[in-house]
């Protein structure tokens, strides 16, 4: 198995330079690379249009190459094994989180009920709204380079009041328009507080004092591995989400599975529904966001169908059924 280093492009590194209708590759010094380390840089297929492209000098760098593609969004290609490898390890620990929220959703709604806006309970919202809405977490380079927004970079002006419930609207990951609605009174009651403060323009915030301070990723990511007793992170709601949306797809599908064929349509079938609930695309959904382990069962003739086709009496009665359906699934 190798071993990668962690890399960055505030390190030296390799960059490319157009000649006629392909790229030579230049060193940190900006000589002409050896004929190897410039095949290992076109075996990157690094896209033609990014311009200010870093190459990492060394093969086993986690990450291999970052530019800027013709939107000025900053693009980042990572080793391909090393990005499967923390797949296998995510999805490995997706039992352990499922089996873990029942108990962290009771921690949180109990934070959420906080008097004032200490961090626990700005927290409690960031990760209620991480579950409910599926938000990325988000974070301040993509903001700042590509003008994309996550949970913990969102803006005041990004959310709307329609109702009992909060609208938001914003520019995601890879340029994605995000409209998400929230009508979860807890949540909405924490968020007023936040949007209705003076001053700043952050929208998720707690008061340190007499100030009040933007969250991070960081603080979003401790509380949530305090409540569910796991090294979990904000990640990983989606990727167990995508997962239950997944095998409830398939549960429901009115393909017979009865070929190879139509279980191949069936699964994209799925994969196009995780993509839209996420808001990414069935490619990424199915390689970063579903469990492997729902298409295996399918194939084997599996599912989760009599959780997914019984009635239920609220939305939230459905979801837990599914959930537990899943766990079953995934064991």
């Amino acid at each position: 198995m190798a071993r990668f280093r962690r890399t960055s492009p505030d390190q030296p590194g390799w960059s490319r330079r157009r000649a006629g209708k392909g790229f030579v590759y230049l060193d940190e010094s900006g000589h002409r690379l050896a004929d190897d380390d410039a095949q290992r840089c076109r075996k990157l297929v690094i896209p033609p249009a990014w311009e200010e492209v870093w190459i990492c000098p060394h093969e086993n760098g986690h990450l291999q190459a970052v530019g800027t593609d013709a939107a000025g969004r900053r693009q980042y290609l990572y080793h391909p094994e090393w990005r499967a490898r923390r797949d296998q390890e995510k999805f490995a620990r997706l039992v352990d989180f499922g089996k873990a929220l029942p108990r962290a959703r009771v921690r949180v709604l109990e934070d959420l009920t906080a008097e004032g806006m200490p961090l626990e309970r700005a927290c409690a919202t960031a990760v209620r709204l991480l579950d409910i809405g599926c938000f990325r977490i988000g974070s301040d380079t993509y903001a700042e380079d590509n003008g994309s927004f996550g949970l913990t970079t969102l803006e005041r002006r990004h959310v709307r009041r329609q109702g009992n419930a909060l609208h938001f609207r914003f520019t995601g990951k890879s340029g994605v328009e995000h409209s998400i609605e929230i009508d979860d009174p807890p949540s909405v009651a924490a968020l007023e507080v936040m949007r209705r403060r003076r001053g700043g323009e952050a929208l998720l915030v707690c008061r340190e004092g007499a100030r009040w301070c933007s969250l991070s990723p960081g603080d979003v990511n401790d509380y949530i591995r305090d409540v569910t007793g796991l090294g979990a992170t904000a990640k990983d709601f989606r990727t167990w989400h995508g997962t239950v949306v997944a095998a409830a797809a398939l549960a429901e599908s009115e393909e017979p599975g009865e070929t190879r064929a139509s279980r191949k349509r069936a699964v994209a079938a799925a994969m196009r529904e995780v993509a839209e609930f996420l808001g990414n695309t069935p490619a990424l959904a199915r390689s970063a966001y579903v469990d492997p382990r729902v298409v295996e069962a399918y194939e084997e003739g599996r599912t989760i169908a009599t959780a997914a086709k019984r009635s239920h009496r609220t939305p939230e009665d459905r979801q837990a059924a599914l959930e537990r359906a899943v766990l079953r699934l995934l064991r």
